[in-house]
């Protein structure tokens, strides 16, 4: 039985700026390497090609330190995941065709990953101290190019029943920072910041969107706006008032999400909530639903930090569960910047 059997598995993902190999032994993660890009901080923002650039010179030795740090060679591996998208399309390129080459010099599987799926099953890698949600459970994948309400209830069934109808979630907090004068990435600093502020500071207007949809687009405008109108008066506003505007700002956007995830507990009846993607690091974002527990009865589920980011490890695990039901792809498969759910 390939249950019982230890399966090696070499994850790399490579969607946006970050390079990563993880490998795992079944569901344990036995290296989750990062090779993260500076270069991107001066322009305020991911450049795609300096990004892909960056991914070419830093996979080799990624993979390398990967593989060496969990104690396995290339030969023992049974087989290879990549990350086919969504993202940059340069940036997929790369570990996809690395992938590729590994695979076919190895002779070994390959699977394709979808990058959303993995943010939502990285639950299932076996973590001490952290509980796996048993099926069905609602997974919000929240991060810098999504804002998702999926309805998980296999490994392999996952149905998207609410998304942003403009931007996500991550773009909103790195936006809103950057009106602020923040550096690149702002969303971590509005969350450090909104700390030693009063949330209910500056009161921002929810938007009022049909169903389990979000939308973050008229949010940002009205914070460009207010934060232009009290600069007009008072050159110093930002300076003076920084902790609350973060504060307020980042509750508004939690009191986005939560309303919708309340929304759809009452209309699917699951009480089991998984959140995940790069914004699911936010220290309030992850209060609020552990208090939730309590409020409402629900049952939530916070992935462990390093999982959160975009990383190889959630790759791995896709990858792995693929390999038990022999899910294997084709060398001829292609990286696509959107990708179907």
């Amino acid at each position: 039985m390939i249950e019982n059997q230890k399966i090696f598995t070499l994850a790399i993902e490579s969607s946006c700026d970050d390079t990563s190999a993880a490998v795992l032994c079944n569901d344990k993660v036995l290296s989750n390497i990062v090779a993260r890009q500076s270069v991107h901080e001066e322009y305020g923002g991911v450049v795609p090609e300096l990004a892909s650039r960056a991914h070419q010179q830093n996979i080799v030795p990624v993979v390398d330190i990967a593989l060496k740090k969990a104690g396995v060679s290339k030969n023992q591996l049974n087989c290879i995941a990549f990350t086919q998208g969504p993202g940059l399309m340069g940036s997929l390129l790369v570990g996809g065709s690395f992938a590729k080459s590994l695979s076919q010099g190895l002779n070994i599987p390959l699977v394709a990953v979808n990058h959303m799926k993995a943010h939502i099953l990285a639950h299932f890698i076996e973590e001490e101290g952290f509980d796996k949600p048993t099926f069905p459970f609602l997974a919000m994948t929240i991060s810098g190019g999504h804002t998702q309400i999926v309805k998980v209830t296999s490994f392999f069934n996952l149905e998207i029943i609410g998304e942003t109808t403009d931007d996500a979630v991550g773009e909103a907090f790195d936006k809103s920072a950057k009106i602020l004068g923040l550096p690149y990435p702002g969303g971590p600093l509005i969350d450090q910041f909104a700390k030693e502020g009063n949330p209910k500071a500056f009161p921002f207007t929810k938007p009022k969107v049909d169903g389990l949809n979000f939308s973050f687009s008229g949010l940002k405008t009205q914070i460009l706006y207010f934060v232009q109108k009290n600069m007009a008066s008072n050159p110093n506003f930002i300076e003076e008032n920084k902790a609350d505007i973060c504060a307020s700002i980042q509750h508004t956007i939690i009191e986005i999400l939560m309303d919708k995830i309340k929304l759809a507990v009452k209309e699917t009846g699951i009480k089991q909530i998984a959140i995940g993607g790069g914004v699911s690091a936010n220290s309030g974002i992850r209060t609020t639903l552990k208090e939730a527990e309590k409020k409402y009865g629900w049952k939530t589920f916070i992935p462990k930090f390093e999982y959160t980011t975009d990383n190889a490890a959630m790759i791995g695990i896709v990858g792995y569960y693929n390999f038990l039901e022999q899910n294997f792809s084709s060398t001829n498969i292609v990286s696509k910047a959107r990708i179907e759910f």
